[in-house]
């Protein structure tokens, strides 16, 4: 079976997929890190939508339309208050309702970053395992989605949802 999974460095906003994700906060505040990116590639439509649907619940994600984006749509997903700090349970929820909203709308193509490894300051390697568990659960029942993508920042982040998918992935693997 080909993955539907895919990992690569680079920049999450040049993504020529259905939908790119946003690591959010509840008040859908593009601020920095990949919101700051989005809201300074997207252009100023993405914020006045996101004023638009705000507050949303911790845990919960939010659609817009991609802007000037190559992305269709945006899904803001929500792990932390504003000025807050991301936790395990907000980072599993923020995830499992981005996966939903992308079968809501029939996305074939969607691209993560790491959420929450930013200024929210969730540890990276605690973040792939959760990321990809979520989304590998997700894969086990009939998806719209054929192929998601996580775009990694950096080297270290790259070997970290590596290292993360080979040991989730070995472990569902029958002996």
């Amino acid at each position: 079976m080909i993955s539907r999974i895919h990992f690569l460095k680079g920049d999450i906003t040049a993504m020529d997929v259905d939908a790119v994700v946003n690591a959010a906060n509840t008040d859908l505040q593009l601020g920095s890190g990949v919101a700051g990116a989005i809201r300074a590639k997207g252009g100023p439509l993405i914020q006045e939508e996101c004023d638009r649907l705000a507050p949303i619940a911790l845990g919960e994600a939010a659609v817009t339309t991609g802007g000037r984006l190559k992305a269709l749509y945006v899904i803001h997903a929500a792990s932390m208050q504003l000025g807050g700090r991301t936790t395990a349970e907000s980072l599993k929820l923020a995830t499992h309702n981005t996966l939903l909203h992308a079968e809501e709308k029939g996305l074939k193509s969607i691209a993560f970053p790491a959420i929450g490894t930013g200024v929210a300051g969730f540890p990276m390697a605690d973040c792939a395992r959760i990321m990809l568990g979520e989304t590998l659960e997700h894969l086990k029942v009939r998806t719209s989605l054929e192929k998601i993508y996580f775009v990694l920042y950096d080297d270290a982040a790259l070997q970290a949802f590596e290292e993360a998918y080979r040991q989730l992935t070995a472990r569902a693997t029958p002996a």
